[in-house]
């Protein structure tokens, strides 16, 4: 509701107007103009140069917006995590996912090189894999900062596995495609297989769980992808042995 542009634009009494409404934003809601002057111990003029900052014409207008986001914002009610990883496996033993991880696996067995990629809580995945699979033998790097520079013409007979719940990450797509065109074999995980990132990997393993969101988080779970993970992982060191 609050924009960079706005609030930089406040002044001193606008600045301490702003803290309070944030402070008592359920409350600020249904008060009158001369009440909310009175709380704040500025004017009423100053309330409504306030409003008129952030684009409302007036204190009612500028309350419906506030109710209109304290809709947008309250508690999302979460599906509990056991139906999430039900709903996976259930499918998993449905469909093929344990012929792609194995086909994944058998590609990245023969890389000298493994990378993954993240970004965001992907990112934290990637650290995780780059660990679990050096711990079983197969030394495997990360990279979560998306401006981390890629010198590709020092890597050889390379695997990349990217971790993307939406499989659109900017980022990600980015690395992957000058990783590609220096020869690097591409694996994506991600929630389905119609993504960007999907398409541009020569293998695609999909998890199709329902996707969560709590405000501007994504907050689907990303078990899942753990098991994608060890499983790989764990195929790699039968292969190696």
């Amino acid at each position: 509701m609050f924009t960079h542009d706005m609030i930089a634009s406040f002044n001193e009494l606008e600045t301490s107007l702003y803290n309070y409404i944030c402070q008592n934003i359920d409350k600020v809601a249904y008060m009158r103009i001369r009440e909310l002057a009175d709380e704040t111990h500025v004017s009423t003029a100053t309330i409504l140069r306030f409003c008129r900052k952030i684009n409302c014409d007036g204190f009612s207008e500028f309350k419906v917006k506030l109710k209109m986001h304290m809709k947008d914002t309250k508690s999302t009610s979460l599906q509990r995590t056991q139906h999430a990883v039900i709903e996976f496996f259930e499918r998993t033993l449905k469909g093929d996912i344990e012929a792609y991880i194995k086909h994944a696996a058998s590609l990245v067995a023969k890389a000298d090189n493994v990378i993954f990629i993240g970004i965001g809580s992907s990112a934290i995945l990637a650290e995780y894999g780059a660990r679990y699979f050096s711990s079983l033998g197969k030394f495997s790097m990360y990279i979560k900062d998306p401006l981390f520079p890629v010198h590709t013409n020092h890597l050889y007979n390379c695997a990349t596995i990217a971790l993307s719940v939406s499989g659109e990450n900017s980022f990600t797509v980015t690395h992957l495609h000058q990783l590609k065109q220096e020869g690097s074999k591409i694996i994506s995980i991600t929630n389905n297989k119609h993504s960007t990132i999907a398409k541009i990997s020569e293998i695609n393993i999909p998890y199709y769980v329902t996707e969560e969101w709590h405000e501007n988080a994504n907050i689907t779970t990303q078990v899942p992808v753990l098991y994608i993970l060890e499983s790989m992982a764990r195929e790699i060191y039968k292969l190696n042995k």
